[in-house]
């Protein structure tokens, strides 16, 4: 079993993050019920729980299904040699050896925290070195997308090192950086490259559109308007952010349209790979209402609370990492392409999350932490069966008896 477990990146990474997508949740649902005495009293964690929320969602569940899903397409993209078991089997060794110990050192001592912490970064270099060895080691070729994807993994490798600088230090500098840079630096242009890079790939084999276009201005935008988004919110120009949001969200929107959106929804698993990227155009105007709102009232108001960021994590991020782990794990474990009642409730169901989580903030709800409750609930439901539906193929054969 063990064999199987490492003979490939994609199986040891997606089962730290099948793991995680429980994890994660099962922690902030009892924190979220505990902090509005719905269960027992509120628990005295080493940090603040929206610390420590911020640093499992974007650095400890997000990153094991992206360098798998990377480990596994790099070599192909650029035509080079397969990642050897010897640097993705330690870094995920101890990226899963730091997301088990940070639980830990939330309940019982702050030095295990930066432990965990440590370990973490630690991994993410192993498994970024292997990445750009792939890219310095093939010949020359368009590297446009292995490129952004690596820059994007070393500023998350920044922010993780700087959450590590704020455990240290207690100065919220370092966490407002991790912050900003987590999601505008690496999460952002990373979603957004991998989706520039597959969806018209896999919308072109699964409809039979030969020539699906993919003009790379839009991306660009979408880098750009990402980074400049990030300067602003570390700076704290949050009424100026209209001025980049806007054109994310244009960019993105037309993607969506080009891409055909209308079409892909005949198509379970292409449909729910369009419906999260559609997500990020949606997240980003809201963003941008939001922003503009602001200004407009000269910063004296402010609307919608985390409903742009939950649009954007649980809508786009959630939902592709979902439809990029779901189709890389049946492509090679040998399983057909396709997915059952189950999965596609679950597809659908993490639709319902995301609206329930934006509107929890959007309208003027009577205990409106209830609802935040409820998208924790929601979020575990709909991961459970994917989860345990798909856990067993990273340490069993492949189907159709192919290494992998």
């Amino acid at each position: 079993m063990l064999k199987n477990f490492t003979a490939a990146p994609h199986r040891v990474m997606f089962f730290g993050g099948a793991i995680q997508s429980l994890a994660v949740m099962l922690w902030w649902t009892l924190e979220l019920a505990s902090r509005y005495g719905i269960v027992g009293q509120p628990v005295s964690w080493t940090v603040a729980p929206s610390a420590a929320h911020v640093y499992l969602m974007i650095y400890s569940l997000l990153p094991f299904f992206m360098f798998g899903f990377l480990m596994t397409t790099f070599p192909r993209w650029m035509a080079g040699k397969e990642i050897p078991s010897k640097r993705y089997v330690p870094a995920f060794g101890l990226m899963f050896l730091g997301a088990v110990g940070f639980y830990v050192g939330l309940i019982f001592s702050a030095t295990i925290l930066l432990a965990a912490v440590a370990c973490a970064l630690a991994g993410w270099g192993i498994a970024l070195y292997a990445l750009v060895r792939v890219l310095l080691d093939t010949r020359p070729g368009d590297k446009r997308h292995p490129i952004v994807l690596s820059i994007a993994l070393a500023m998350g490798w920044c922010g993780l090192a700087s959450y590590l600088g704020w455990l240290l230090s207690d100065e919220y500098a370092f966490l407002n950086f991790s912050i900003q840079n987590g999601l505008w630096f690496f999460l952002m242009p990373l979603f957004a490259s991998v989706a520039h890079r597959m969806i018209p790939f896999f919308t072109s084999n699964a409809l039979s559109q030969p020539n699906v276009p993919r003009p790379f201005w839009p991306w660009w935008t979408m880098l750009a308007a990402s980074l400049a988004h990030g300067l602003l919110a570390f700076a704290g120009a949050t009424q100026c952010l209209w001025l980049v949001d806007a054109p994310l969200a244009a960019a993105a929107l037309y993607l969506s349209y080009l891409w055909g959106f209308r079409r892909s929804l005949g198509n379970p698993l292409l449909a729910v790979l369009h419906v999260g990227f559609a997500w990020m155009g949606i997240a980003m105007l809201l963003y941008a209402v939001q922003s503009f709102m602001l200004f407009s009232s000269h910063g004296a108001a402010s609307i919608w609370g985390f409903a742009p960021l939950h649009a954007l994590t649980i809508g786009c991020y959630a939902t592709l990492m979902i439809g990029m782990g779901t189709r890389v794990t049946l492509g090679h474990s040998g399983l057909p392409f396709n997915i059952d009642t189950s999965i596609k409730l679950m597809f659908a169901g993490m639709q319902l999350v995301a609206l329930v989580r934006v509107l929890a903030d959007v309208l003027p709800l009577q205990s409106g932490y209830v609802w935040y409750l409820v998208s924790a609930l929601g979020w575990l439901a709909c991961f459970s069966p994917w989860v345990l539906r798909y856990l067993p193929a990273y340490w069993r054969p492949r189907a159709d008896g192919q290494p992998g």
